[in-house]
């Protein structure tokens, strides 16, 4: 489950990023600096702060699931799961 959930996790990350507002409310709302997110972009807290954000806006949470593919209850499903 650990390499999935980092594996979603990136992948919704970079949804998230592929649109300029949507990456600079998440940097905002987590507070991460661009060469922070570099820095910890590997780290449990990152990814965590990826589910949390996209649990946070029901339109983020289904645009991310329908681009990745998963139902969006799969991405707040990975809120709760521990690295």
């Amino acid at each position: 489950m650990e390499a999935d959930r980092a594996t979603l996790a990136l992948a919704a990350l970079g949804w998230i990023l592929a649109d300029s507002a949507r990456a600079d409310r998440f940097l905002a709302l987590t507070g991460l600096t661009p060469d922070g997110l570099r820095e910890a972009i590997g780290e449990s807290a990152t990814h965590q702060a990826v589910f949390d954000f996209l649990a946070a806006h029901e339109p983020d949470l289904v645009a991310a699931a329908d681009a990745l593919g998963v139902a969006p209850g799969v991405l707040v499903d990975h809120r709760s799961v521990s690295e």
